[in-house]
Formats: structure tokens, C-alpha cells, sequence
């Protein structure tokens, strides 16, 4: 049965329970693992995780920018300590490895506060060989989500499919280059921003990110099935 999809979105909740609904009508093989990339992705994973019965974990993704220009990525980080860079950025720009060394450091040390802040203490959820899910509320550039592809291939997981309520059509094409599969559920055109397809596009708190990885852990392991 066809998704009926209507923009814009009410708000994540709402984006993630279409999402879902159209992802829980493909056949899939298991196991199952459901990132969410924070902070708005993860309401909308946390609906993607419930309606599959699959595990949710965060997976964060921090810019390297280069020294005195930071606003330019010349690579990435991401969970796991995975770390992507742009040669091309790196050689043009004459970026030392001292340099590249020091903000590393630096955006390592804040990748893991963040994890620990979001997990409380849980271990991260499997990976190698899982079909892993990777949500956010929506793309734009997708700069965020190709850096997350990348890394988490890394961890060798099955597949990798890319799953997003809303994005430009070019974004999802160019996305469908490096993942295994891209489910987008609208590319309204023009696009301008992910936030004009919700009608309320708050921003979502790190409490917030906390509380749904709790419940979303305590249904998979401690069996509360009504959360």
C-alpha cells in the first residue's frame, strides 16, 4: 500500500511514522541496527527503530575545519573514531599534519562528550554486519549524511541504507551513489530548506536526544514493549 504523503510534516514524530510506514512494507533481512544522526534525527529514528523492532543508537558526525577558515570542512569525524579527509582540501590549503592532528583532538574530545552525554553509560549498538538504517530529518546538501556513510562503512555492516522524510532529488541521487540504498520520502521542488516541510521544525535538546535512547533501550532490552 502506497504512503500517502503529505507536506508539509506536523513534526518529526509525524515524518518518522511515515517513514517508517513506508520502510516496514519492504521486505527486510536481519539483523537490523537504526542510527539516528543528532540532534533532529533521532525523533525520527526513534519511530523508524519502534516500528521495526530494531535497535537505536546515535552516530555522531563532527566537521574538521581547516585552521583559520573552519566554516571549510577538510574532513570529517565521526562515532568510533573514524576519521574521512578531503585530500584534495588538505593539499590545496597546505594543511600540516600538526594542524590536521590538533583539531582532530580537539573535535574527538567533543564527539565523545556527546556520546557519552546522549548514551548514559550504554555501549554503543552493533554494526559489522547489520543492515543499518541511517536517519535524520531531512537533507539539504547531505554533507552530514555522506560523511556518516563513509564512516560507518569503516564498521562493515551489511548494507547501508540512507532514510530521510524530505531532500532535493539531486541530494538523494548523489546520495544513492555511496549507499546501498536511499528511501526519501518527498524532494518537493524548490526545496530551499529542510525546515519550510514541518510545520513545526523546533529544535530538538540534547535532554530530548537522551530520553529517546533511553526508552528506545529499555523496549530492547528490558522489555517494555508499550514504550
Amino acid at each position: 500500500m502506497a504512503i500517502d504523503v503529505r507536506l508539509p510534516f506536523a513534526d518529526r514524530v509525524e515524518a518518522g511514522q511515515a517513514l517508517a510506514a513506508r520502510l516496514a512494507e519492504e521486505q527486510h533481512e536481519a539483523p537490523w541496527c537504526v542510527l539516528g544522526l543528532p540532534r533532529g534525527g533521532i525523533p525520527v529514528a526513534f519511530e523508524v527503530a519502534l516500528a521495526l523492532d530494531a535497535p537505536l543508537d546515535v552516530f555522531l558526525v563532527r566537521k574538521l575545519g581547516v585552521p583559520g577558515h573552519e566554516e571549510l570542512a577538510m574532513g570529517a569525524i565521526a562515532s568510533g573514531g573514524v576519521r574521512v579527509l578531503n585530500d584534495d582540501v588538505v593539499s590545496m590549503l597546505r594543511v600540516t599534519p600538526a594542524e590536521i592532528d590538533r583539531v582532530t583532538a580537539m573535535e574527538v574530545a567533543e564527539l565523545h562528550r556527546r556520546e557519552e552525554a546522549y548514551r548514559d553509560g550504554r555501549s554503543p549498538a552493533p554494526i559489522a554486519r547489520h543492515h543499518v538504517i541511517l536517519v535524520d530529518d531531512g537533507l539539504a546538501t547531505g554533507a552530514s549524511m555522506r560523511a556518516a556513510v563513509i564512516a560507518l562503512r569503516e564498521f562493515q555492516p551489511a548494507a547501508v541504507i540512507v532514510a530521510v522524510p524530505v531532500a532535493p532529488r539531486e541530494t538523494c541521487d548523489e546520495m544513492a551513489g555511496i549507499a546501498d540504498r536511499v528511501v526519501c520520502l518527498a524532494t518537493p521542488e524548490p526545496f530551499y530548506g529542510v525546515g519550510l516541510w514541518y510545520r513545526d521544525f523546533s529544535a530538538t535538546t540534547d535532554n530530548e536526544v537522551r530520553a529517546l535512547l533511553g526508552r528506545a533501550y529499555e523496549r530492547q532490552h528490558l522489555g517494555h514493549p508499550s514504550l
